[in-house]
């Protein structure tokens, strides 16, 4: 069998030039997300508080009272840091806040992780009525139970002192039902084999359930450390001393009394954030995992 040559004037056909227009090419492709283009404005818009209480930190009192205020600093100049670190009772403040925000997060781990799973594993009498109380309370607002609060804080004596602060703060409903959600995600095979092997519940909750919880445990531990450090309301009602003033409530003070020193109070305020700052930028990883595996499975 022989091929039939092609007739003069013919050209043979090219099935490239015969394709519909735009199949075959590859569409040039971003090197990063199309949403960038959205978020990354808004990044900075939202960054640039930030960075404005950080150029004012380094100022000298002139150049922030300057009008117009200057954008740039005409050079570091540390003298803010200098006053709020050695003419105030600022380290005690940030000492203070330390120890009320890392007993308040140890506190919310244990409770909440207790209770979350008694409430997840566990199948008792009136469970669900008490579910439904516990998130009740996450509605009422605290102008409404600071009052009561005080009164109990009054009755154990614990009025202008450190624990007034931590007591209220030992277990949140939040942290409860946060890792109640994120323990009914997790397969019940786990547990069941090691109850086989003759473990306790608690020995089963501490050595299986909360290492494969920690995506849990960062977000309940970062929301609870930035609620407690960011604490104003609470500490001005129920501390009178200033040695027992957290930072937000001595920072609030300090910035009434030296209200001129504006290098000063600047500087207070980004010592008080940092710690936050980089909590959040810790626990990142570990708090989007948390929401994105944690639904609203009953």
């Amino acid at each position: 069998m022989t091929l039939a040559a092609p007739r003069p004037g013919t050209q043979p056909r090219n099935a490239t030039s015969d394709a519909a227009p735009g199949v075959g090419r590859r569409r040039p492709r971003l090197p990063f997300s199309a949403w960038h283009l959205l978020l990354a404005p808004l990044a900075l818009l939202f960054a640039l508080p930030l960075a404005w209480l950080l150029l004012s930190s380094v100022m000298s009192d002139a150049e922030i009272n300057r009008f117009p205020p200057a954008l740039w600093p005409s050079g570091i100049d540390l003298g803010g840091y200098r006053y709020v670190l050695g003419n105030a009772l600022f380290p005690r403040w940030f000492l203070n806040s330390l120890i009320v925000s890392a007993v308040a997060v140890a506190a919310n781990l244990l409770f909440g992780s207790l209770g979350g799973y008694a409430f997840a594993r566990m199948r008792f009498a009136g469970s669900k009525v008490l579910l439904v109380l516990m998130l009740a309370t996450m509605a009422v607002p605290f102008q409404l139970t600071m009052i009561p609060t005080f009164l109990v804080m009054k009755r154990l004596g614990l009025i202008d002192t450190l624990g007034a602060l931590i007591v209220p703060s030992l277990v949140t409903p939040f942290a409860v039902f946060l890792l109640r959600q994120f323990f009914l995600s997790l397969p019940r095979e786990l547990e069941e084999a090691a109850w086989l092997d003759g473990c306790s519940r608690l020995r089963v909750l501490f050595t299986i359930v909360l290492p494969l919880s920690r995506p849990a445990l960062s977000t309940v531990a970062v929301l609870t450390f930035l609620t407690t450090w960011n604490d104003l309301t609470w500490p001005l009602i129920a501390l009178n001393h200033d040695t027992q003033y957290t930072l937000q409530l001595g920072l609030t003070t300090f910035q009434g009394q030296h209200h001129t020193r504006w290098s000063a109070v600047m500087a207070g305020n980004v010592l008080t954030v940092l710690p936050v700052l980089l909590a959040f930028l810790g626990a990142q990883k570990s708090f989007i995992r948390s929401l994105t595996s944690t639904g609203l499975k009953g």
